[in-house]
């Protein structure tokens, strides 16, 4: 079984994310930020990966921590999650259209982590939630879910859209990404045979 659970407390935020790689999409987020919930149910229902997190954090102070920590936790339970990645297809990529936004992704479960991100938003807030939050995400989710992670958005008029259309596209990339290989289902996909 390709799941795991962490639980992740500083200071700051007291976080646990369980994840099943091998899931249907279902999701029981609640972190304390409504459309950073909104947003992580729509990585775990495009992505297929059963997800539950439970977060506490300071909101008093804002929402920094708590969704920085939380991408923090996730990409450490997919790295465990994903064991030695042997037989996943290793690469995912996606083009996703959502209204008027239009999102690139390209990614690689590579163990070398690296965010190349190319979106801009129209406007600093999606309601309460500070739109610089969701590059802060991903940045911790391929940080320590060693992954490669470009996000380009190609069109945008819309910030929730354009938020919304990320999430989707990574979803849909990873979800490629994990994939049993049925061509090579026991190998490690890379030359070096460890990733």
């Amino acid at each position: 079984m390709r799941s795991h659970t962490i639980t992740r407390t500083t200071a700051e935020t007291d976080i646990q994310v369980t994840i099943d790689l091998d899931g249907t999409g279902v999701y029981d987020n609640q972190t304390g930020v409504g459309f950073f919930d909104h947003m992580l149910d729509q990585l775990s229902r495009h992505a297929l990966i059963d997800m539950t997190i439970r977060a506490t954090g300071d909101l008093h102070i804002d929402d920094h921590h708590t969704v920085e920590d939380t991408g923090i936790a996730l990409g450490q339970a997919l790295t465990a999650a994903m064991g030695d990645k042997r037989g996943i297809i290793r690469y995912g990529a996606c083009l996703l259209p959502m209204d008027d936004a239009l999102v690139r992704c390209a990614l690689d479960l590579s163990a070398r982590p690296f965010l190349v991100w190319n979106v801009d938003f129209p406007t600093a807030r999606i309601g309460s939630f500070d739109t610089e939050l969701v590059r802060e995400f991903f940045q911790a989710f391929a940080t320590h879910g060693g992954i490669t992670l470009h996000v380009d958005m190609l069109h945008g008029l819309n910030s929730h859209h354009i938020a919304e259309a990320a999430f989707k596209a990574v979803a849909r990339a990873l979800r490629d990404a994990l994939e049993t290989d049925p061509r090579k289902a026991d190998a490690i996909p890379s030359t070096k045979g460890a990733l």
